[in-house]
């Protein structure tokens, strides 16, 4: 049994250390709201959360904070772990500045003042929402629009169900299953997150991603596999250098 909590711990420091930069900064930051949260002097959850009666010009900061901040210790650790591995893959193919732009640009602020506007002005209510789930059902919106272009179907016995339905029918069980949750802050990010992936809100995102990629490959070599960054960098500083050496004939 020692050796099993030993593996498994070790399993888990492995994997948490791999988790791209922005990812493991979005873990790290969750952490220490919770953690600042079980003092009593400053109410973080109240100054965070996302509350349509308290949104002014001098609150917007909660649009990118509500995310961050949650109830207890199980609502932050169920959202951390299944928000990690949907942020990982995210951030490994647009990157790490591209995700950092995104997640603290269009893909927080669209959902947050939908979800602001449906809430207040519609449902004429004042419900708070926090917790990093939002992130998580638009992140499995992305993947569904992803899935349903090269798989379009579940089939199911005789039934052949759009795959693309799939985050709506984990809305509904999580709904159903999980007290105090919030069914439209949900959907909202849900939404938001089939635009994405639909292509419509692919002009709000940055312009070149190639930076951020490079970013991370020069810290993933640096951190865990140095003679990979030394056999990739000095070749390219040869070329560099051999370019500005040699002076190409004008064309005529």
């Amino acid at each position: 049994m020692p050796m099993l909590q030993g593996f498994n711990t070790l399993r888990a420091r492995s994997y948490s250390f791999r988790l791209p930069l922005f990812t493991r900064a979005m873990v790290v930051i969750m952490v220490a709201f919770w953690l600042a949260g079980l003092q009593s002097v400053w109410d973080i959850r109240q100054w965070g959360a996302l509350i349509p009666d308290e949104l002014t010009i001098s609150t917007m900061y909660r649009v990118n904070t509500f995310p961050l901040i949650h109830l207890n210790f199980f609502h932050a650790l169920f959202n951390i772990l299944a928000l990690a591995p949907l942020l990982d893959r995210f951030e490994t193919e647009f990157g790490t500045l591209t995700s950092l732009a995104l997640f603290f640009g269009p893909l927080t602020t669209i959902p947050a003042l939908v979800y602001i506007f449906l809430e207040k002005f519609i449902l004429r209510g004042n419900t708070a929402v926090m917790g990093a789930s939002m992130w998580v059902f638009l992140l499995l919106g992305v993947e569904a629009i992803r899935t349903f272009k090269t798989n379009p179907y579940l089939m199911i016995g005789t039934y052949h169900i759009p795959t693309w339905t799939t985050p709506l029918a984990m809305v509904l069980v999580v709904e159903a299953l999980i007290p105090n949750t919030s069914f439209l802050g949900h959907l909202c990010g849900v939404a938001t997150g089939y635009l994405f992936g639909l292509g419509y809100l692919k002009f709000l995102s940055p312009p070149e991603k190639r930076g951020s990629e490079d970013i991370w490959k020069v810290w993933r070599f640096t951190n865990d596999e140095p003679d990979q960054f030394d056999n990739a960098v000095r070749p390219n500083r040869f070329l560099a250098k051999t370019r500005s050496l040699v002076q190409l004939p004008p064309q005529a």
